[in-house]
């Protein structure tokens, strides 16, 4: 489907099933490694049509020119640092990615909640959209404590995305090469910054409130429930899992921040940081979500025409470590990786570099037949 097309299509989804964008589905949580090896990983969930996301690379000394509500021109920076990124719909705005110094990002859909400062014309030069976030806090940052100075000196804009016709409602999780990890949020036009030692981010509500949501599942166990005797009858659980009872099964945000604290906190002990790409991707696997009317964000009954066989588009673990971007797709389950530590972000020259995820969207089965002749 061509670009033209597949804008038409999203525009008939906001159309028609505009009450259905309101669902949500992208999950993200950090592993550490026993020798403090740090991995980030997420799933990206789309259900409308496919983001087309692309590998980006932005060179060290970019320039980027910031939107505003009014069209003025917004806030410009060079990028500090260079950048590996997960883009989307065919535009230099990056959902997810890593810059040279083991930073990574990604933005979160945030709807209903995500309240941006009121915009004005005196403070457009401070100014930066919803959808550039990522961008400039991967392009001027090299840790977390520098995110957290740095955003006070940005104003974030609700400004409306032409490709959907909408303000893109997001907020956004942080982590560095310590595993440090934050959550940032705008909450009635106040910026709020959450330190987030669990290292897990959904969607909607607010982030304090999945954290004290936490507080109903305090129950929850790696262990095996004991035996128990009741009046000379005995009473077993009738099989592995029983520590888990009550883990909620749905694809809700809070369901899903529950779910991926659990796993988190229960996941296998790995030695480095390429062990646990591993584990992310099996945690990260279990929020895979199907096409459909209530498949995740943008999900409607509305098809389109595209070839979508997951609403989870994509799924990455950064390994934060040894500079390392892993990843699968909706057509292709084979691990990719791309090497960061070996692009020359100084030589790259001006412009952005772009490749695709799938050379072909299928995937590449091994035939195994003739081993056993």
């Amino acid at each position: 489907m061509n670009f033209k097309a597949l804008m038409g299509v999203l525009l008939c989804t906001i159309t028609f099933g505009i009450a259905a964008v309101s669902a949500d589905a992208c999950t993200g949580i950090r592993l550490i490694a026993e020798d403090n090896g740090v991995v980030y990983g997420r799933s990206m969930e789309w259900g409308a049509f496919d983001l087309h996301s692309r590998v980006s690379v932005v060179p060290r000394g970019y320039s980027f020119k910031a939107l505003t509500p009014d069209g003025k021109p917004g806030k410009e920076y060079t990028t500090k640092y260079g950048i590996v990124g997960l883009d989307m719909i065919g535009k230099d705005l990056l959902s997810d990615g890593m810059n040279e110094k083991g930073l990574a990002c990604g933005m979160f859909y945030h709807p209903g909640y995500a309240v941006y400062p009121e915009y004005t014309k005196r403070n457009a030069r401070k100014c930066i959209s919803s959808q550039e976030v990522t961008n400039y806090i991967l392009g001027r940052f090299a840790s977390v404590d520098e995110v957290k100075e740095g955003m006070k000196d940005v104003e974030v804009v609700g400004v409306v995305e032409k490709a959907i016709n909408l303000i893109i409602q997001a907020h956004w999780m942080v982590v560095d090469t310590t595993g440090k990890a934050i959550v940032i949020e705008y909450e009635k036009g106040k910026l709020m910054i959450f330190d987030a030692p669990l290292g897990v981010i959904t969607n909607a509500p607010t982030y304090d409130w999945h954290v004290t949501n936490l507080n109903n599942f305090l129950n929850l166990s790696m262990y095996s429930v004991e035996p128990k005797k009741m009046d000379g009858l005995s009473f077993s659980p009738v099989g592995a899992g029983s520590g888990m009872i009550g883990l909620p099964g749905d694809n809700t945000p809070p369901s899903r921040f529950i779910r991926a604290v659990a796993w988190t906190q229960t996941a296998r002990k790995t030695a480095t940081a390429a062990e646990t790409v591993y584990e992310v991707f099996r945690i990260l696997d279990n929020f895979n979500l199907p096409v459909g009317p209530d498949g995740g964000e943008g999900a409607s009954e509305q098809q389109n025409t595209d070839l979508m066989r997951s609403t989870t588009i994509w799924t990455s673990a950064w390994n934060l470590t040894d500079m390392v971007l892993n990843y699968h797709t909706q057509h292709n389950r084979r691990v990719r990786q791309i090497d960061v530590k070996k692009i020359d972000f100084e030589t790259l020259s001006g412009r952005i570099r772009y490749g695709v995820l799938d050379d072909e969207k299928q995937q590449d089965v091994k035939d195994k037949t003739a081993d056993l002749k």
